[in-house]
């Protein structure tokens, strides 16, 4: 579908199965009437056009003009790999100059991934604008020094707004042109892969723009309230976004929105795909366990798309925003799930951050926060990402984890030690770990996609920028002492409600440099001589301290020591170290 380049031409195809009459025009014609090229139907093809356009090549700029009965209407291409704006024309693009001829990248392991959600104009931009795919290659080193392995990019597909966090795609298949283009999409990719640093592209298939969106009535078909040959034409139309859902029940559809994934997988070779809001395509309103409102035909979509995904690449991460905790996302879809490696944990963030942001040490509920920690059972580590930060969790009414802490002053000890545990738990608890853009530096604005990221706290929290890069190292054990923060294995060793202390043991495989034990105060108060029991005896090293003063000014009160064990039982352990932990402060220990 779409424009395919050859040797001497173009072929141009288009699914339009109301029109009576379907040309293209372009550059190769001057743009005039009188040398358009009609398609014909394709026989084979029901409701396809296509044409051989001898004059045209790659950069050629094209419409088709669709006539169904009155006069010709001017309509992009559903599936230009590239146009010059939300309103203006497909451009023909040439996969072979996209530069992956020959390139190859091994993604690090699911049990290797650390991920930093990025929205490109803000994450590159500066005081001079806003940011573009060119530009935040020269933020890939900052992510690189600091350990991620991932970066998850927000939506770059065109849209119709000036100004946009990415969710309102008008073309599923061209990169934004403000952004760069999907030449400058490629070389990011190729950028980030240079630095051992894996692609996630956030993909929108629940709904389509709903601004400059030329997919509506794009064949004359449709009735005056709904949208045609794309979209559902009744009430399952509907979301909390405009009546843009797609018609999940046709074919035709579901391919389109397939075909743009698997582009993304090949073509441009990004590692896995996050797809937003899945519990809008498989139910009207968002809530998949409520009967009436479930969309079998979306149900069906996700499940076959991800099994064809992972036929053809099986390494490539899908992840699933949503939402529901509900096992089934990650299901395989011949068990009659949704076929998805992983999907964002709601049950992790939310109890986390009311932890965190709790005023009063007593009413802060530790029971929540380790069931958020061992994953209520969700499955294999991988199958869920944890975060305290998001695009959602950080816009629309809500706060930075700093700035919802200590209201106005970010910067306060209180809301630097606790942001600072809030990211121990997700640096040490199963699943795959994801921060936002500017948690590292403990940015504490709301997410604005009008406002770039002040780079100059990455100088001013130096301090705790270096924690960040030192649990990120730890959680991919780039030390090899903790194998046990890659594993799958999480037992709570302690829940003490009254001191506020929960501490917690994962493992690999188990022995030296992989059992990895974390001791989480949730309190203002330091502890001394405070007894752990200990999954193996001998010696603990203590490999980080969020207390220590390099992490920032006014931490570092309370120094925490190796321990040695004695055989004393406690926690269900035969042996026990006692341990000193500062005001709101995490330790990772193992042993040599």
């Amino acid at each position: 579908m779409g424009a395919v380049p050859h040797d001497g031409g173009v072929t141009f195809r288009v699914w339009a199965p109301n029109a009576r009459h379907v040309a293209v025009i372009g550059d190769f014609c001057d743009w005039q009437l009188t040398g358009k090229v009609p398609l014909a139907r394709d026989h084979a093809r029901a409701g396809t056009w296509s044409v051989f356009v001898p004059h045209a090549g790659p950069g050629s700029e094209y419409r088709f003009l669709i006539r169904r009965g009155g006069p010709y209407v001017w309509r992009i291409d559903p599936c230009a790999r590239q146009v010059t704006h939300s309103r203006g024309n497909g451009v023909v693009v040439d996969p072979a100059t996209l530069g992956f001829d020959g390139h190859h990248f091994d993604a690090p392991a699911w049990d290797d991934l650390v991920v930093y959600e990025a929205h490109i104009p803000t994450f590159a931009g500066n005081a001079s604008g806003r940011g573009t795919f060119e530009q935040a290659i020269g933020r890939l080193d900052h992510l690189a020094w600091l350990g991620v392995s991932a970066i998850e990019v927000m939506p770059p597909f065109e849209f119709g707004t000036p100004i946009s966090w990415g969710y309102n795609p008008s073309h599923l298949f061209a990169i934004e042109s403000s952004y760069g283009g999907p030449h400058a999409f490629a070389r990011f990719v190729r950028e980030a892969h240079a630095r051992g640093i894996a692609v996630i592209l956030d993909v929108v298939h629940n709904h389509l723009g709903p601004t400059n969106l030329d997919l509506w009535r794009f064949d004359g078909g449709g009735s005056r309230r709904y949208g045609g040959i794309y979209f559902y034409n009744d009430r399952r139309a509907h979301t909390p976004w405009g009546a843009t859902r797609p018609n999940f029940s046709k074919k035709e559809v579901r391919n389109f929105l397939r075909d743009s994934a698997v582009q993304w997988l090949e073509t441009f070779q990004v590692d896995g795909l996050r797809f937003d809001g899945t519990n809008f395509i498989r139910s009207r309103l968002g809530n998949v366990f409520a009967p009436q409102d479930q969309l079998a035909p979306g149900h069906a979509f996700l499940a076959a798309m991800t099994a064809d995904l992972r036929s053809r690449q099986p390494w490539k991460l899908l992840i699933a925003e949503d939402m529901q905790r509900d096992g089934i996302v990650t299901r395989p879809s011949a068990d009659g799930g949704l076929g998805f490696h992983s999907q964002w944990d709601a049950g992790f963030v939310h109890p986390v951050r009311r932890a965190l942001e709790c005023p009063r040490d007593e009413d802060r509920d530790l029971e929540a926060v380790a069931a958020a920690v061992t994953g209520f059972g969700l499955g294999a580590a991988y199958e869920r990402v944890i975060f305290t930060e998001s695009h959602d969790e950080v816009a629309n009414g809500k706060s930075r984890v700093p700035e919802s802490i200590d209201p106005g002053a970010a910067d306060s000890w209180h809301a630097r030690k606790r942001a600072a545990l809030g990211l121990a738990l997700t640096l040490t608890s199963p699943g795959i770990p994801m921060l936002f853009q500017g948690q590292d530096f403990l940015e504490d604005r709301w997410f604005d996609d009008t406002v770039v990221l002040d780079w100059d706290k990455a100088h001013r929290h130096s301090g705790f920028l270096h924690l960040v890069r030192e649990l990120i190292h730890l959680r991919r054990n780039r030390f090899g002492v903790t194998a046990g923060l890659t594993g799958t294995n999480t037992r709570v060793l302690r829940l003490d409600q009254h001191a506020k202390v929960l501490a917690f043991h994962r493992w690999r495989h188990g022995g030296p440099r992989d059992d990895t034990v974390v001791v989480v105060n949730l309190s203002t108060h330091p502890l001394h001589d405070y007894g752990v029991g200990m999954p193996r005896s001998g010696s603990w090293r203590v490999r980080v301290n969020t207390d220590a003063p390099m992490f920032g000014e006014g931490f570092g009160s309370v120094h925490a020591a190796d321990v040695d064990t004695v055989p004393e039982w406690a926690d269900g352990c035969p042996q026990r170290v006692s341990l000193t932990i500062g005001p709101y402060a995490a330790l990772v220990l193992s042993q040599d």
